[in-house]
């Protein structure tokens, strides 16, 4: 039995002592250096870019600008949106903006090489916020439309390209009659701020490319390398099975790994040079790459009296940055999911992402869950108190139902949502006294990602040793321990007998990409057709050389089992095979059935769920306050390792924690980042974290994956800002709309209150 044991992880030994490879550790002979010079500027016209006497330092072998981009490239990338340039051409439009690489023997002389480049700016005015953004005397950040494409949806649901000025996209979803507000007894209408977070992985971004001879060769610290070979093979105009995409292990990506980053520019380089390129950002740099999106949501709810909740109207405006990146898909999820796990009559909700003079913006743990959940968790809470109804009882009347759909034409909801509500409260300890608050709340998403595909492969020798190919990558969430033990339990044999293939886009089987919690839920349903498939050859092949029905057989350790027989299956594979032996291959492939009555054109995989409670005490004469208790839950569905899944809700629920209380990324008027790095942007420290910290794995085994298992990782951050927003409340009476939760936003509002009530 594999499945429910807390195996140690596969990859322990190899990353404790340090002997484990990343992307950062390869090295090629001959392989070059690369740095990158960044605008100054958050936004100004390029009047000229000077690198004569950087192509003549010393150790220098290429230098790039925009004069060194070859003919014929598609020299921009982005994900629906194809907006962002390998380096600058016309404009900059953020500070750190990449405007050169030099790629020398050493990295101090490819920096001492970018000294040397001249840059000629003509400023241009600056929008850094989303109110600047759409000012109606703003500039307009890209006057020539970039090329994009809106995906297709289904019922309900909508996109558009560019609809006005400095809007890149925009999602909407309705469902219902809006008239029905009109019979509503009560109607609230609140605002929301989400702020800006940093992804702060690690590993930095990093990427060692080989583009010789015709072939592209690229290890990359990336999520998604199948996704990333066809975007590369668009840029320089060459055939997919010209480029090979390696990934090793990633240290942490918390989805901001996905599709380029520093690929373009390291490929080209080495292009320019005929020879290996290496370019690893600095943690510095990283903050100018990509980021979390900030978001401003404004909620109009209609409701009864009784606290029946009838309908809700969002608008979400979404800070994208200077590219578009993933931005429409972090639209679709924050429009999609800004109703919550409620039921309702009518649902209209609209998502824009608008461009703005600040790094890019794309995917972060949970995206657009997160902007969701904070907001409408939030107005639920305000919306109890205000009618006089408990949080509690507001919930219990309005969550859907195991097994309800989510909205016409989608899926079942999979989770207990109540059981997971009260399983937290029970386990909180609250006892109420002045200053001292309660509150909680429910994350929810859709998981596993829209429409997305997975294959896998495995392979058994004659001796039972099992190959996995499969293209999940291994990003610190355990996906080298958890798969193989589906495998193991299918094959019935130990995981420590499967090794899973390092990913080669050459030899992998196609995968979509690491994300949105897929890697049980998605690849482990095509692994476990895969490992199905081959346990049903061996067992075929073991009953013609029987001459026994195969359903009279079972597979153990390698052997066949028949009533009291054991026979090993190595010397029977030898006598039909030969000396040389054999081995069984199968493919599995797993992807929803698309679907146009589904509003995202496939029903959801599965519903990942995060229920939060946190108890906080607050000083009233300073502001300060002090999260005492945080009780966090998910449910695995069935756990196939419950050690991993506590970490990886554990490592959420303190992103979420990090979100409400600490981080957040601080533009001024000018689009300078004022804690754009490490030293100066604030994480919580050990010592910050509650003096109770506990969470939960649920198994109320309704998943679609292997054994009723489900995906999670993200849904245990969703619901955390909003509970202590919620504890806050019922602590002192206050409520605060912005993160994140400042003991100076503490005492602003406490004083409000007092004058209020004065």
């Amino acid at each position: 039995m594999s499945i429910g044991l807390s195996l140690p992880r596969a990859d322990g030994a190899e990353k404790l002592s340090g002997r484990a490879t990343y992307t950062a550790d390869i090295a090629l002979p001959g392989m070059l250096h690369a740095k990158l010079l960044r605008s100054s500027h958050a936004h100004a016209r390029l009047l000229r870019v000077d690198a004569g006497r950087a192509r003549t330092a010393p150790g220098v072998h290429a230098v790039l600008t925009r004069d060194d981009v070859p003919e014929g490239l598609m020299p921009v990338y982005g994900y629906f949106i194809k907006d962002q340039p390998i380096v600058a051409t016309d404009r900059v439009r953020h500070v750190g903006d990449i405007i050169a690489a030099v790629a020398a023997e050493t990295e101090a002389q490819a920096v001492a090489a970018l000294a040397l480049i001249e840059v000629e700016y003509e400023a241009l005015p600056v929008v850094a916020s989303i109110e600047a953004a759409l000012a109606e005397d703003a500039p307009e950040l890209f006057p020539q439309a970039p090329i994009g494409f809106v995906p297709a949806y289904g019922e309900g649901a909508r996109g558009a390209l560019r609809p006005a000025k400095n809007i890149c996209f925009e999602f909407g979803y309705r469902m219902g009659d809006a008239a029905v507000f009109d019979r509503c007894d009560h109607v609230f209408e609140d605002e929301f701020r989400f702020s800006r977070m940093w992804h702060f992985h690690l590993e930095p971004f990093v990427s060692v490319a080989d583009a010789r001879d015709g072939r592209i060769e690229i290890w990359s610290s990336n999520q998604n390398p199948f996704p990333l070979r066809k975007e590369l093979s668009r840029i320089f105009r060459m055939p997919e099975n010209a480029i090979t995409v390696r990934v090793p292990y990633v240290g942490g990506g918390f989805g901001s790994k996905n599709n380029c980053k520093t690929e373009p520019a390291a490929v080209l380089l080495s292009m320019l040079a005929g020879r290996p390129v290496r370019l690893a950002l600095t943690l510095a740099e990283g903050f100018l790459t990509n980021t979390q999106h900030a978001a401003i949501l404004r909620l109009r709810t209609g409701v009864m009296s009784d606290g029946r909740l009838v309908a809700r109207q969002s608008h979400i405006e979404l800070d994208a940055g200077a590219y578009s990146d993933a931005s429409p898909l972090v639209a679709e999820k924050a429009g999609y999911r800004i109703p919550g796990p409620y039921a309702w009559e009518h649902v209209e909700s609209l998502c824009r992402c608008v461009m703005t003079n600040t790094a890019p913006a794309g995917p972060f743990r949970g995206f657009g869950g997160t902007q969701a959940t904070w907001a409408s968790e939030s107005q639920i809470d305000m919306i109890a108190r205000r009618l006089g109804i408990s949080p509690l009882a507001m919930r219990q009347k309005n969550l859907l139902k195991l097994h309800q759909a989510y909205m016409p034409g989608e899926s079942g909801v999979d989770s207990d949502m109540e059981d997971g509500l009260q399983t937290v409260l029970a386990a909180i300890h609250h006892t109420p006294a002045p200053d001292r608050g309660l509150g909680f709340a429910v994350g929810f998403k859709d998981g596993g990602g829209v429409n997305k595909p997975a294959q896998a492969r495995v392979k058994v020798s004659t001796n039972g040793d099992v190959f996995l190919g499969c293209g999940t990558v291994e990003i610190g969430q355990g996906a080298r321990t958890a798969i193989p033990q589906i495998v193991a339990e299918i094959l019935g044999t130990s995981a420590t007998r499967i090794r899973v293939a390092p990913i080669d886009t050459d030899h992998t089987p196609f995968d979509q990409g690491t994300n949105a919690s897929s890697g049980i839920a998605v690849m482990g349903q095509a692994v476990a057709r895969a490992a199905t498939a081959v346990r049903d050859q061996v067992l075929g092949f073991a009953a013609a050389q029987m001459g026994t029905p195969p359903e009279t057989l079972r597979l153990e350790d390698w052997h066949i089992i028949r009533g009291n027989e054991r026979l090993p299956l190595g010397p029977m594979i030898m006598r039909y095979y030969g000396g040389t032996g054999f081995e069984f291959t199968a493919d599995g492939f797993f992807k929803p059935d698309s679907d146009h009555h589904a509003p995202l054109e496939a029903q959801c995989v599965y519903w990942e769920i995060g229920w939060a409670a946190a108890e906080v005490e607050v000083d009233r004469g300073t502001g300060q306050f002090t999260v005492t208790q945080l009780v966090v839950a998910g449910d695995a569905g069935r756990a196939i390792n419950p050690m991993l899944c506590r970490g990886q809700d554990e490592g959420s629920a303190i992103m979420g924690y990090a979100q409400a209380m600490f981080e957040t990324m601080r533009y001024d008027a000018a689009g300078e980042l004022l804690n754009g790095d490490p030293l100066h942007y604030r994480v919580p420290l050990a010592e910050d974290l509650p003096a109770r910290f506990t969470t939960l794995t649920l198994e109320q085994g309704h998943g679609p994956g292997p054994f009723g298992s489900k995906g999670l990782g993200e849904g245990a951050m969703l619901p955390v800002a909003a509970a202590i927003a919620n504890a806050l409340e019922d602590a002192v009476g206050i409520r605060i709309t912005e993160l994140p939760l400042t003991p100076e936003r503490v005492l602003r509002a406490l004083d409000n209150l007092e004058k209020a009530t004065a």
